[in-house]
This record gives structure tokens, sequence and C-alpha cells, in this order.
């Protein structure tokens, strides 16, 4: 499967959230980190907006997702 990265409106469309509360739920904790894409563009890994709507969904507590948040996070670190 090929890594897709979503810009901020379709994050915002499959989300349901706006931008505002993305990024209070970044530094909640409750959200992932964007990552870069150039001098001034941002996405998130579609996978990701995936399990945190899937967590979500799924009726997680905010504990919950903040570790999902935190290992979604590390394993950025192991691709390559």
């Amino acid at each position: 499967m090929q890594p897709t990265i979503l810009r901020l409106p379709v994050v915002k469309s499959e989300s349901g959230l706006s931008r505002s509360t993305i990024y209070l739920r970044i530094t909640q904790g409750l959200w992932t980190k964007p990552i870069s894409l150039g001098a001034r563009a941002v996405g998130w890994p579609a996978h990701e907006v995936a399990s945190l709507n899937a967590a979500r969904i799924a009726g997680k507590s905010n504990e919950e997702i903040k570790n999902l948040v935190i290992k979604l996070e590390a394993a950025r670190k192991t691709l390559a």
C-alpha cells in the first residue's frame, strides 16, 4: 500500500474537525503533529488520520488517544 499524505482540507473533511480544533488537539496531544512538505506546506499520513478517527468512533478515552498519538509519531521514525 502506497503511503499517502493528506493536506489540511482533506484532514478537515475526513475528521469533521475545524483547523483550529485540529491544532488545539495537537497541543493537547490528541492529534499527531503534521509533517513538513516544504517551506509552507504540511500534511498528515492518511493512516494516522484513519487511526485517530477509528479511535474516536470506538469511544477511546483521551488518555488512550494520547497513547495512540505517541505510538503513531514513534512509528514515523521507523519508516525509511
